[in-house]
């Protein structure tokens, strides 16, 4: 399927999809992208030079546009290129916390208003990525095409996109500075760099598949291992989590 794509934003997450569209070989008819930052903008094209840096109008007007801005902002934008959007056109925001119901208000009764909760996951195109449609949606093969490749996409109630927000989008930054801990403790206790960080990965691998997949309870998984140096400490850790966490998720509701 050929379609022209339009990024409005060029920070993290448009580098997310780019950088998946291009393991995969997906090239459209045309991607072009908007954002305010010239030096956004610069290195972007630098990194993906098939890719058009374009106004915002321009952006606008693409068959299929994604909204890659922060919640605080979206409303407004729409309401900057409202009329430069196409009848036809397929709308997706990346962002919590902004309904559909709210930006189909404000691009007055759009047929095909979609969100998705991207995951960093999907720069390797293995993304856990939930997607939610307006009710009249028409286009949801043509979407969950292009979706799909960023990794596993599915579609679920939009009520639950934050949870996953919350679950699963931020979830690596709940453990990568843990993980790279204790590669870098492995590498001072003598295993040189290449044995430590082989050691981390392929152990994180098995632990999680051993968690959900061995038949096992939480607790039998748990009672294997007799030494748990870090014990003292779970219940602290548990407390930030859940304190932290369900604070964010409080605030980025609708």
């Amino acid at each position: 399927m050929k379609k022209t794509i339009g990024f409005i934003g060029g920070g993290r997450i448009t580098r997310i999809f780019l950088q998946a569209f291009q393991n995969k070989g997906f090239l459209p008819d045309k991607i072009a992208v908007f954002d305010i930052s010239n030096e956004v903008l610069l290195a972007l094209h630098q990194k993906y030079p098939k890719v058009e840096i374009a106004s915002l109008e321009a952006v606008a007007s693409q068959d299929i546009v994604f909204i890659a801005l922060h919640p605080p902002v979206i409303l407004d934008t729409i309401e900057q290129v409202k009329g430069l959007i196409t009848p036809d056109a397929c709308v997706i925001s990346l962002a919590p916390k902004i309904t559909i119901e709210k930006i189909t208000a404000k691009l007055n009764g759009l047929v095909n208003v979609g969100r998705l909760i991207p995951n960093v996951t999907s720069y390797i195109n293995k993304g856990y990525n939930p997607v939610c449609f307006s009710k009249n949606f028409n286009k949801k093969e043509d979407i969950l095409d292009i979706l799909n490749i960023l990794g596993e996409t599915f579609i679920v109630e939009e009520p639950k996109l934050e949870a996953y927000a919350i679950a699963s989008a931020m979830l690596p930054t709940y453990f990568w500075f843990q993980w790279q801990e204790i590669h870098q403790i492995g590498s001072k206790m003598g295993l040189d760099e290449n044995e430590s960080r082989e050691t981390v990965k392929k152990t994180l691998i098995a632990a999680i598949d051993t968690l959900y997949h061995s038949g096992l309870s939480y607790e039998e998984v748990i009672d294997l291992i007799p030494v748990k140096p870090i014990a003292a400490h779970e219940s602290q850790i548990r407390e930030v989590l859940s304190n932290t966490l369900c604070a964010l998720f409080e605030k980025i509701k609708p």
